[in-house]
């Protein structure tokens, strides 16, 4: 089962599973000033496939 879905914050997901603040930096995500927006939008934004990311985010907030 997700943890993550495309509709949770940036900020928001890496305040709950730490662990995805590497993943959003991997995909080059702007976890910092542009963390306040949802996941979806900022892959949008950055650049980021979707799908791989929301997989490699799931996989972290399982660990």
């Amino acid at each position: 089962m997700n943890k993550v879905n495309k509709y949770m914050v940036v900020n928001d997901c890496i305040k709950i599973y730490p662990k995805t603040i590497g993943i959003f930096t991997q995909f080059h995500i702007d976890s910092c000033c542009g963390g306040a927006v949802s996941i979806e939008a900022a892959a949008r934004r950055d650049g980021a496939a979707l799908e791989e990311l929301m997989a490699a985010l799931n996989e972290a907030a399982s660990k």
